[in-house]
């Protein structure tokens, strides 16, 4: 039995790939498999997988038809044979030792998962590493259960609050199978780490977290999901994996799905933040409604909440065209000292006559959010301004 099997996705990814699998074969800790699943690559990057595997024993191959990154890592989980499972992604890098260090510490400790510090890591416009510390010193090294551990609910949340980062850990194989913890076979590559994170946090009963950092976590491209239609939603569904696993183990259910509700909180406004403009408020419309169930529910609870992430949440449950559109305003306040000076003046008047609606009192504010996104927030300040100016303004 090897002593750590990795699994490597692998979709399109021919520029980058070498660059991974040479610093997976060349580990120092020899006793590894690599399963590497190809996910329909219609570039190179299927007989790059097929050399290594030619020239090195320990590599093994998966090509099969294009499915998405949940399914192709739930395919490699199942092929694997070793004592712990890692995760390399094909576009990043690992440290010669990262498999070493990661299994010296899960092995003495008989952990259920062993989780480092990470770097993110830019090729453009310059090769840089910036370290991402995932833990303090104290918490650091000393093994826990997650769900037990911490008395502070907000220590907790923090914890599951840790990029998930599911490819700076090794899990014990058994661990995975005993609780049968599976990725979500959703298309695409989009937050399907999520809630195979979250399951494991919440099942593990052995835990350690490192300060150390070896992999290379790639930032180019970062932006390729912000502008996919299809892609809006994609966290919603993770989280919906996260309330389905709740609801099958009501003994979890009543301490995690707080915790959950919590993180999903934070990971919707992460979402919307980075957005394309176009998406922004289709996606916050979602999360109103599932903040206002979880409000009405009860398993949002304030005490798991900082106050102005509270007043972030309820404002947008109660009216997320108003919420969307003060935060635009905000950041054209930050911008422009004009558009600064003429929002004062607009949102201190009680009507206005903008386009062809008429609206009355605070109900102006979501006239605005319905243009800003038939023509953008530059066309609809202008026209509504200069209609102001010109004397249309009501009262």
């Amino acid at each position: 039995m090897p002593k750590v099997s990795i699994v490597v996705p692998v979709y399109n990814v021919e520029k980058y790939l070498r660059q991974c699998m040479d610093s997976i074969v060349n580990q120092t800790l020899k006793d590894i498999e690599i399963i590497c699943v190809d996910d329909g690559s219609t570039d190179s990057s299927g007989a790059i997988l097929d050399e290594y595997a030619s020239k090195d024993s320990r590599v093994r191959v998966i090509h099969k038809k294009n499915s998405g990154y949940g399914n192709s890592m739930n395919i490699g989980f199942d092929a694997v044979n070793g004592e712990y499972i890692g995760i390399v992604e094909s576009d990043d890098y690992a440290e010669a030792d990262m498999f070493e260090k990661l299994y010296a510490e899960a092995s003495k400790n008989q952990l259920d998962v062993v989780k480092s510090s990470f770097y993110f890591y830019y090729s453009i416009p310059k090769e840089k590493n910036e370290k991402c510390e995932i833990v303090s010193k104290i918490l650091a090294k000393q093994v826990f259960c997650p769900t037990t551990y911490f008395d502070s609910k907000m220590e907790m949340v923090e914890l599951f609050n840790i990029k998930p980062s599911i490819w700076s850990a090794i899990y014990r194989r058994e661990f995975i199978r005993e609780n049968k913890i599976r990725f979500l076979e959703t298309p695409g590559a989009s937050y399907q780490d999520s809630s195979f994170n979250f399951k494991v946090w919440s099942l593990a009963k052995r835990a350690e977290l490192l300060q150390d950092a070896f992999l290379h976590y790639r930032q180019d491209g970062e932006n390729s999901s912000i502008n996919s239609k299809g892609k809006v939603f994609c966290v919603c569904d993770e989280y919906a994996e996260m309330q389905r696993f709740l609801d099958k183990n009501p003994l979890l259910k009543s301490k995690m799905e707080f915790i959950m509700q919590r993180i999903k909180f934070d990971s919707y406004m992460w979402n919307y933040g980075r957005l394309a403009q176009k998406y922004k408020y289709i996606f916050l419309e979602r999360a109103s409604e599932e903040f206002k169930e979880g409000l009405l529910n009860g398993s949002i609870d304030k005490e798991y909440f900082e106050w102005y992430k509270w007043n972030d949440l309820n404002a947008i449950a109660d009216d997320p065209a108003l919420f969307h559109t003060e935060r635009e305003m905000e950041k054209i306040q930050n911008k422009n000292n004009f558009w600064k000076q003429e929002y004062e003046r607009v949102k201190g008047s009680l009507t206005y006559k903008i386009g062809n609606c008429i609206t009355i009192g605070p109900r102006v504010i979501r006239r605005f959010i319905r243009c800003i996104g038939k023509h953008g927030i530059r066309y609809t300040f202008t026209t509504s301004l200069s209609e102001v100016k010109g004397g249309k303004r009501i009262g």
